[in-house]
């Protein structure tokens, strides 16, 4: 076998293709293996059970309403018309000025976030267990906010994925964070907006790692995220492909010129 591809799908971000002509490999060969794309959407929630809270006073603080955000992908402008709509529903809105009480907007040149209170009865307490305050920059342990322009004090963390790490188990050679990884490749998802098909293809040129086995019966793929948790995608199809080819032998080809010239008498 010189060269071949593999075209494999899953509905999860760990999944295992069966080769139902499996493949067997001269063992007195060298053979590597390189990514061709990848093809999905992205799904990935930076909104889970674990940041979705948002928790306010209309009243001075005597009493307080929780709000709960479906798990999903939200960018910034999304979680204010979220956390709006549901204070609509709490009666929480100027129906006569059609006015928010509390607005979630974006410092653009410090990547932090506003959080505008124009009723001075509300305030905002982020120190609830799942909070959603951290993601938005409010990470102190005393963020307990009130009437006017609120900045938060860290950057914002809506992204949570910066790198999506391609494993499989046919390679070897790979690296990360200073350990032995089977990651043929990797991107960084955020270059295209929640909800956008990721098209993702190696630029300038394919880099291809050793294969590791010389008996190729099915192949496992799964999707890791750079502090090597796994990637959620929601069910959204995965479809990679792959590219397997034989190690060409140098001395072996220059010997066989070599051999060839010989035999036509121009050496």
């Amino acid at each position: 076998m010189k060269s071949t591809t593999f075209i494999l799908s899953g509905n999860t971000t760990d999944f295992t293709t069966s080769i139902s002509s499996p493949i067997h490999l001269d063992q007195n060969k060298q053979y590597e293996a390189a990514l061709l794309s990848i093809d999905t959407y992205n799904s990935i929630p930076n909104i889970t059970d674990k940041n979705n809270k948002f928790k306010y006073s209309n009243d001075r603080g005597i009493t307080w309403k929780t709000l709960t955000l479906s798990k999903g992908s939200y960018e910034l402008q999304a979680i204010n018309d979220e956390i709006q709509r549901q204070m609509i529903i709490n009666g929480d809105y100027d129906n006569v000025k059609n006015e928010y009480y509390i607005t979630i907007s974006a410092n653009v040149s410090e990547l932090k976030s506003i959080i505008n209170i124009t009723n001075e009865s509300y305030l905002v307490d982020f120190r609830i267990e799942n909070s959603i305050g951290p993601t938005l920059g409010f990470s102190s342990p005393s963020s307990h906010i009130g009437y006017g322009y609120n900045k938060s004090e860290e950057i914002v963390n809506i992204t949570k994925v910066n790198s999506v790490l391609v494993n499989i188990n046919i390679i070897s050679g790979s690296n990360v964070n200073g350990n032995q990884s089977p990651v043929i490749y990797s991107f960084n998802p955020n270059k295209v907006s929640p909800g956008y098909k990721i098209d993702e293809r190696p630029n300038p040129k394919l880099i291809y790692y050793p294969v590791n086995t010389l008996a190729i019966n099915s192949i496992r793929i799964w999707l890791k995220d750079q502090n090597n948790n796994p990637i959620d995608l929601r069910g959204e199809t995965v479809t990679i492909s792959l590219h397997l080819r034989e190690v060409k032998n140098v001395k072996q080809q220059i010997k066989k010129a070599i051999k060839e010239l010989k035999n036509e008498n121009i050496l």
